[in-house]
């Protein structure tokens, strides 16, 4: 009988975290397609550098490149264990690389021997756990790491301030809650401590789990320090990026993009669409 080999164990596991992530979060293919989505339209070349922050093991890594294959995808996480699972699992897919960066190093972007600047950083629910200062000096350093007319893609569930809005943050709760009663059941799914607890037990990532433990990471590390929406949009807007807003958004869950300056960019129309976004009447003007 064949021995199950390194990377197929790594994929199996980063197939239970795939299925454990939609198991509470139903709207994940859905933030992917519209995060590369966002990629293709900004970036404006069949190669676009990407750097993705608080990558885990490569979720959004290998969708992008599957969609855009001529992209370079530089995939950063502080947790080896995530590190491991995705080099092994994804270690012949061309233009992925993993970087072992914890992104409260106010230098983490010295060592990573980029050759140009990125045009895109995307993130989706990592950023929530960095503290409020460390998160602004990270938004800021963004702007002048990404090229100009360069884009940050942050994903994540960002709250509403419930005493201002009390109303609209129940509604934001619902939306999300309602969408994930409406999925399709799913059995033998593990939950979030659940994998967590297997997957370190697992002996072919032995070491990698022991340096785990000796950074002092648990399945319990990812905490909500930042988790208002109002934390984000401040950070970047004190970070003075040209741009900031919310592109895609469903109750809490939101892309919230920034847009660096580009002093050589000139405004492009869109096609003149009617307000449904029908195309409009040949001939027809804005």
């Amino acid at each position: 009988m064949p021995t199950t080999t390194y990377t197929e164990t790594a994929r199996a596991w980063v197939t239970r975290w795939d299925r454990q992530q939609e198991a509470f979060l139903p709207q994940r293919e859905e933030q992917f397609t519209a995060l590369i989505d966002v990629v293709e339209e900004v970036s404006g070349r069949p190669d676009p550098l990407v750097l993705d922050l608080g990558c885990g093991p490569g979720s959004i890594g290998v969708r992008l490149l599957a969609r855009i294959p001529g992209a370079t995808v530089v995939s950063l996480d502080a947790d080896p264990l995530l590190i491991e699972l995705g080099r092994a699992a994804y270690a012949e897919v061309p233009g992925l690389r993993f970087a072992d960066v914890d992104l409260r190093d106010p230098d983490w972007a010295g060592g990573l021997g980029l050759e140009r600047q990125p045009d895109a950083v995307l993130s989706t629910t990592a950023l929530h756990w960095l503290d409020p200062a460390t998160l602004e000096s990270l938004y800021g350093g963004l702007t002048t790491l990404l090229r100009p007319g360069g884009i940050l893609v942050n994903c994540d569930e960002l709250e509403r301030d419930r005493r201002t809005s009390p109303v609209l943050s129940r509604l934001d709760r619902a939306l999300l809650r309602r969408r994930k009663n409406r999925g399709v059941p799913q059995y033998d799914v593990d939950s979030w401590y659940g994998w967590w607890e297997e997957v370190q037990a697992e002996p072919a990532f032995a070491e990698a789990v022991a340096e785990r433990a000796r950074r002092g990471y648990d399945g319990e590390n990812h905490s909500d320090l930042s988790a208002a929406f109002a934390v984000h949009l401040d950070a970047l807007e004190r970070a003075d990026f040209a741009e900031v807003g919310t592109i895609w958004q469903h109750g809490e869950v939101r892309l919230l993009c920034a847009v660096t300056h580009d002093p050589d960019s000139t405004p492009q129309d869109d096609e003149p669409h009617t307000h449904n976004h029908a195309p409009a009447r040949p001939g027809a003007t804005a």
